[in-house]
């Protein structure tokens, strides 16, 4: 008899690369989400891009340079010799969450910036993190003499009064004023990398469901959903898209998942009247 395997879908691959945090591959995961929408993409084509943009930078440098000499290489080289920067044109364009279109177009948002910068920085031996800043995703690079903070979205350095400037219609919003004030220093943690690929998701994620275009907001959820199993509100926000789609079965199968786990959430009682009229759909 012929032996038949099972060829591995997108998601396993993914799937695949995000189990452990202790070798978490930020790169290769925020690349392979492009193949939802770039199905024939070669990540590993992507990776080597990116080592060799990392080799013309190592050349630029000597081997004894110091911290602070690295970072104004990188950021010469990154977002002045090859003008990666913010496409302020399409800002939602699905495309600037796509690392491989961003290296030929090079533009992006601030978080799939991020990642390639954050790549290339470590790949120099800088201590480069990133920070998921509220509503301006950050990166950090930690120098001898202290701390530097920098939007990748221009390649602009920012000060503790310009951070804290950009930080204070969030916490009016918030209502992190006066008593509740908290400091500067809790918004600049560094972000783990599974905490930085959900980010990129929900961006997507929002896009897709801006454009009510369900079918692609329920293979962003799919990969959150492997990222982060136990988020239960990712399970109702693909419910309800798989209700969008006409797939009842799907939609009350992870509606139901959301409403055993999530019982204290404040729309429980709304998510259950939807179940069961999806219920009644089906009879």
């Amino acid at each position: 008899m012929p032996l038949h395997f099972e060829v591995p879908t997108s998601l396993d691959y993914f799937r695949s690369l995000v189990q452990d945090d202790d070798h978490f591959p930020l790169l290769e995961a925020a690349a392979c989400i492009a193949q939802d929408e770039y199905p024939d993409l070669d990540v590993q084509q992507v990776l080597g891009d990116v080592d060799q943009l990392l080799a013309r930078l190592r050349r630029r440098l000597p081997s004894d340079a110091a911290p602070l000499q690295r970072l104004r290489a990188l950021n010469q080289f990154f977002f002045r010799d090859l003008s990666f920067g913010g496409n302020v044109n399409d800002y939602c364009d699905p495309d600037n969450s796509y690392l491989n279109v961003v290296l030929r177009t090079r533009r992006g948002i601030q978080i799939s910036l991020a990642v390639l910068w954050i790549e290339l920085a470590q790949g120099i031996g800088l201590h480069a993190r990133g920070v998921c800043f509220p509503g301006h995703f950050m990166v950090k690079v930690n120098l001898p003499k202290g701390q530097v903070v920098i939007d990748p979205f221009t390649g602009q350095s920012l000060s503790r009064e310009e951070l804290s400037e950009r930080l204070e219609p969030y916490k009016r919003r918030s209502g992190l004023i006066d008593e509740f004030e908290v400091p500067l220093g809790l918004y600049l943690q560094a972000a783990p990398p599974r905490d930085i690929l959900a980010r990129m998701l929900r961006n997507l994620k929002e896009i897709h469901r801006a454009q009510e275009d369900w079918q692609r907001v329920i293979a962003v959820q799919n990969r959150l959903l492997v990222l982060l199993p136990d988020a239960w509100a990712e399970y109702r926000d693909r419910g309800l898209a798989h209700a969008e789609q006409g797939h009842t079965g799907r939609a009350v199968e992870d509606l139901e998942t959301y409403l055993v786990h999530a019982q204290e959430s404040l729309d429980i009682d709304a998510i259950a009247d939807r179940v069961a009229d999806l219920r009644r759909a089906r009879q």
